[in-house]
């Protein structure tokens, strides 16, 4: 377990501010993560990185000249939000493009994603790309759908050394995903990793059994055997690997391959060394020439007893990509014969300063009023079911959904508390909560909220009071936004199988003349309906896919937090009307 915090909200913040505070020579911190310590060379393209924290040396670890140019860091477990992204590749930007790398989880996916678009539209290229490597979470035919998980570190040192030695944005890109293409990883565990303030880890494994192909967040392994050997945990780990080969890889005879063995966090080192021992044997006896191996703690999963064992399989290019100098914190090899660029300095142009509201009508200054107390009921709602939210996310995905919501409604409660006393229309106020909640709370559905929000706030606007019908249309709008964003339909098991009969229902009985409270209300009632149905289906979408029977009569998490949420919203509408 995790001994040693302060507030566990502020956690991730604060190891942060301290790992860079111990490693000046390699990091200085921004807004969002860090980057190096040295500039950018110009004209060098910067692979930005990043992910939750909780997986040390992943990923502010790995910054440095070799490796990554910048690091967006989020909260535990959770992906940091496109505005620490994009502050994170501003800084770290030297004039030729950014490439922003992580592992693939639907948070990181969003949040990237909308960062690369912002970026673009700022005059900064860029690129994005999805790490894959872990074979248990989807099978070949759906290797897009894979997680990444210890592979990332050969995949994000093939495309930074790639673009030491000057290539291009798009020659970069071609470098990572042949990478990706020919990186595999599989792991097991034998407990389960404690968040900091958590009495309980995030799943248990039986005594004297282990966990087998499990996820870096915790989520359970696949099924589950009796405790091995170390000698049968390497054989276990190799023979899955060398059942599936690259498709240009025809044998593993006379094949070279980057190898790490990864430890997830309490299993030691020597422990680690014992079972390479025998992972170098059965390799070599299979014909694969090793080249240049990692045994240690790369990725990791706080304290989570478990190992992971990655094959990278190498042709010319990628061999002396993998072989090239890095200089990191928590990660060296060989040593570069130009010195560091010195770094320039800190920009303040993207430091959000101005507190300066637009103007607004009296009609939305009231209506801000009411948004404010719904986004109090909200919060404290999130409060009273968090444990709740958290236990039900966990029958089949990591149990973070509790923790995040949290953090993000909480952070939307203060911006728009600070918005309101800045006498903001309500289009502003639910935009800046929208704003805050995405940053805050990272996430998948850090960035849904945080679309919910912006959706609703463009559609009232700051000009008008809003009426039954505008707020229809933003919850429509929103739901349109999130089904584009997410790319979840009606019956993947997610919050979209709430929000759309919720907006459907709310603009009939708006459309058919009822007032806004009693269309909410109606609304409402079909949301609660519609979560609990999601007792009955089997997730297509998200971390809980890879485990879809585990969840089978159990409400999606963020389904029914969204159902909640609605009808504590109606509350504060029927006290205002």
């Amino acid at each position: 377990m995790t001994r040693l915090f302060n507030d566990p909200t502020a956690f991730a913040d604060e190891a942060l501010e301290g790992f860079a505070a111990a490693h000046r020579r390699w990091v200085r911190p921004v807004t969002g993560g860090v980057v190096r310590a040295g500039a950018t060379p110009a004209g060098q393209v910067a692979v930005v990185i990043g992910g939750g924290s909780g997986h040390y040396p992943a990923f502010s670890g790995l910054v440095g000249r070799g490796l990554a140019h910048g690091a967006a860091v989020g909260n535990v477990f959770a992906s940091p939000s496109a505005q620490q992204i994009r502050l994170v590749a501003r800084a770290a930007h030297g004039g030729a493009g950014v490439l922003l790398m992580y592992g693939n989880y639907a948070g990181d996916v969003l949040h990237f994603g909308q960062a690369a678009e912002r970026l673009t539209s700022e005059g900064v290229p860029a690129r994005t790309f999805a790490v894959t490597d872990d074979i248990s979470s989807a099978g070949p035919e759906e290797a897009v759908k894979r997680r990444g998980i210890a592979g990332d570190l050969p995949v994000f040192k093939a495309a930074a050394a790639a673009a030491e030695r000057g290539a291009d944005l798009e020659q970069v890109l071609a470098v990572a995903e042949r990478a990706n293409a020919r990186t595999r990883s599989f792991g097991i565990a034998f407990s389960g990793c404690t968040l900091p303030g958590a009495d309980h880890p995030l799943f248990t494994v039986p005594e004297a059994r282990m966990a087998v192909g499990l996820g870096i967040h915790g989520e359970p392994g696949i099924g589950e055997e009796g405790l091995p050997t170390a000698d049968e945990a390497a054989r276990l780990l190799v023979t899955r690997l060398l059942a599936e080969l690259p498709a240009d890889v025809a044998t593993p005879e006379g094949g070279r391959a980057a190898v790490v063995l990864n430890g997830l966090g309490s299993v030691k080192y020597e422990e680690l060394f014992v079972v390479y021992r025998t992972v170098s044997q059965l390799l070599t006896e299979a014909g694969v020439d090793i080249v240049d191996p990692e045994v240690g703690e790369l990725v990791t999963s706080f304290d989570m007893a478990g190992i992971s064992l990655t094959l990278t399989w190498l042709d010319e290019e990628l061999e002396s990509l993998w072989r090239a100098p890095a200089d990191t914190p928590a990660y060296r090899k060989g040593a570069f014969d130009i010195p560091e660029e010195p770094a320039p300095l800190i920009s303040t142009e993207d430091a959000d300063d101005d507190l300066a509201v637009p103007v607004s009508s009296a009609e939305s200054r009231e209506s801000a009023a009411v948004a404010l107390a719904a986004l109090e009921a909200v919060a404290a709602t999130v409060d009273t079911h968090a444990e709740e939210l958290g236990r039900i996310d966990a029958v089949a995905g990591d149990g973070d959904h509790g923790i995040g919501m949290q953090r993000g409604s909480t952070a939307a409660r203060q911006a728009a508390a600070d918005a309101h006393a800045l006498s903001a229309g309500a289009g502003t106020l639910l935009t800046r909560a929208g704003d805050a909640w995405a940053d805050k709370a990272g996430g998948t559905s850090g960035a849904l909220w945080g679309t919910i929000l912006r959706a609703l706030g463009t559609a009232l606007g700051d000009q008008v009071g809003p009426d039954a019908a505008r707020v229809s249309e933003g919850v429509t709008r929103a739901k349109e936004a999130v089904m584009r964003l997410g790319g979840a339909e009606v019956g993947d098991k997610t919050m979209v199988d709430v929000l759309v009969p919720f907006a459907d229902a709310l603009a009939a009985s708006v459309a058919a003349g009822s007032s806004l409270t009693v269309a909410w209300d109606r609304a409402a009632t079909a949301a609660s309906e519609s979560a609990a149905a999601t007792a009955d289906l089997l997730p297509r979408k998200g971390r809980a896919r890879p485990h879809a029977e585990k969840s089978l009569g159990t409400p999606d998490a963020g389904a029914h937090s969204l159902a909640l949420i609605t009808r504590a919203v109606h509350g504060v509408l029927t006290d205002n009307h």
